[in-house]
């Protein structure tokens, strides 16, 4: 029996945060957070950075699946973000809230007090938390302007930016969406945003949306005889289309492919000594092995041959013994292809005593070999195909600059990548390439199309069920896959017969 599953999107806002900054007040951030077993927790989504204020009202909106017959534990966690690194340890926390999704859900308004930790309140803070059912995959798109607009500014012109809001079942009205600011501009016209339709309106078209044309301001018109107004604002085009989900594309016929990069450079340890991260435990597992199973386990559901290219990189390799970052790990590099997961360990555990661990750590090798078949897939005209590459390392890169121009190039291709790190090295290079921390560019400047890399440090997730691993690398790759089908313009049903680039 198919499990009852919905899409929720859960609106969050904030009173009376803790002030933690000095001179100014904090720029909260709200986390949400899922039980993952074990007294641990894995991100699901967090909200953006509001600045100075101690009652956000945030405007993006959580998503998460609801399974009727499942308890999902969740943790919302407000934290002061003060820089610009997606890493939550350095900032300070401002206080959270355990509950359930069921008492999301059943509440109309869902508000609870913030606590330090158990039994500590955060000062007066409390959260309000409020859940919708997405039943529309339609989307908004909306581009907006405005003209003369009064100034606000004493040295220079206002700092224009727009809210809409939606009026709810009880009558309030609900933040929808918030532009970006637009500085010392007394004219804008803000860049054209997309909302989905439910957020939107709740898919419907008679309900009020709240947002100004001619912008009044009470006290002028009071004061002035003949005012008029204090600007206009303008909505230069408005379009609803269809937003194509996930599943819609893989029903359509796209194929997913699944590759493994494994490091055996010599920072790994003998593999011999059970200190190495290679060295494989009497219960026949380590680190590398656990990742390989969790990612592999959940992406081939989505390969009909079940045929998976499993790469080595790092490693001085026979005969020659030069040092290679593209082997096959079944030593057949015309068929490096694996039977299946059990064929990938089978490989791995096979070529460890084979070859000899050196270095360097380069990622590009890997990068550029799987991305040459996605490039490949394209121009052949035939059925869909994404290509998901999972990189297992233990150490920082060696070739940053040549792996962010491979991961450049390779955004504009059906791909993602996913990078697990294990063992306890430091990883920043790692987050670094991850697109939640902004755009990534190439070394001469060059943006990637969109983000297609996750990192994830594998020890948050030692004592934790194998799924949550998979659970927490996996999350990005729906978005990833429609975002790229999306930039190219291809709704599903055409992706049978995609036509060459």
């Amino acid at each position: 029996m198919a499990a009852c599953v919905s899409r929720v999107e859960l609106s969050v806002s904030c009173r009376s945060l803790l002030d933690r900054d000095l001179g100014s007040r904090s720029d909260p951030l709200c986390v949400l957070l899922q039980d993952a077993g074990g007294g641990r927790w894995a991100e699901l989504d967090r909200t953006e950075k509001i600045k100075n204020c101690q009652d956000p009202e945030f405007c993006k909106k959580l998503v998460v699946d609801y399974y009727f017959e499942k308890v999902q534990k969740l943790k919302f966690s407000v934290y002061d973000i003060d820089n610009k690194s997606f890493d939550l340890n350095d900032d300070d926390y401002l206080g959270g809230v355990e509950c359930t999704l069921g008492q999301v859900v059943s509440s109309s308004v869902f508000t609870r007090p913030l606590e330090l930790k158990q039994g500590k309140p955060a000062g007066k803070g409390t959260i309000t938390i409020s859940a919708e059912e997405i039943k529309d995959t339609r989307v908004v798109y909306l581009e907006i302007e405005a003209q003369n607009l009064d100034k606000k500014d004493f040295l220079g012109k206002s700092d224009p930016f727009l809210e809409f809001y939606k009026q709810s079942d009880a009558g309030t009205w609900q933040l929808v969406y918030r532009s970006e600011v637009i500085k010392n501009n007394l004219n804008p016209c803000w860049r054209k945003f997309s909302v989905p339709l439910q957020t939107f309106c709740g898919g419907d078209f008679n309900k009020p949306i709240k947002v100004e044309y001619e912008c009044i301001h009470p006290e002028k018109k009071q004061k002035k005889k003949h005012y008029k107004n204090s600007g206009i604002i303008r909505i230069k085009s408005c379009k609803i289309e269809t937003e194509y989900s996930f599943l819609d594309y893989v029903m359509g016929g796209c194929q997913i492919n699944f590759t493994v990069g494994v490091d055996f450079t010599a920072s790994n340890g003998d593999p011999k000594s059970p200190d190495s991260l290679h060295y494989i435990s009497p219960d026949g597992i380590n680190e590398y092995l656990s990742a390989i199973w969790s990612v592999g386990s959940v992406v081939q559901d989505y390969d009909t041959d079940k045929l998976f290219p499993a790469f080595g990189f790092g490693a001085q390799v026979p005969p020659s013994w030069q040092v290679s970052h593209e082997f096959a790990l079944n030593f057949n590099p015309s068929n490096p292809y694996c039977q299946g997961i059990q064929g990938i360990v089978d490989a791995y555990r096979q070529i460890l005593p084979r070859i000899q661990l050196y270095g360097p750590t380069n990622f590009s090798p890997i990068i550029n070999h799987v991305a040459r078949f996605a490039a490949h897939s394209l121009q052949q005209g035939t059925a869909a195909q994404y290509f998901i590459l999972l990189i297992i390392t233990d150490g920082e890169i060696t070739d940053l600059d040549q792996t962010r121009q491979a991961i450049v190039n390779a955004s504009k291709l059906p791909m993602s990548i996913i990078i697990v790190g294990v063992g306890e090295a430091d990883f920043k290079a790692m987050e670094f390439l991850d697109g939640d921390n902004g755009v990534l560019k190439s070394v001469t400047g060059e943006p990637a199309a969109r983000d297609i890399v996750q990192f994830v440090p594998f020890r948050q997730f030692k004592n934790a069920p194998q799924e949550a691993l998979s659970q927490m690398v996996l999350a990005e790759v729906p978005k990833q896959l429609v975002s790229y089908y999306k930039w190219q313009g291809w709704p599903p049903l055409e992706l049978p017969e995609i036509k060459a680039m």
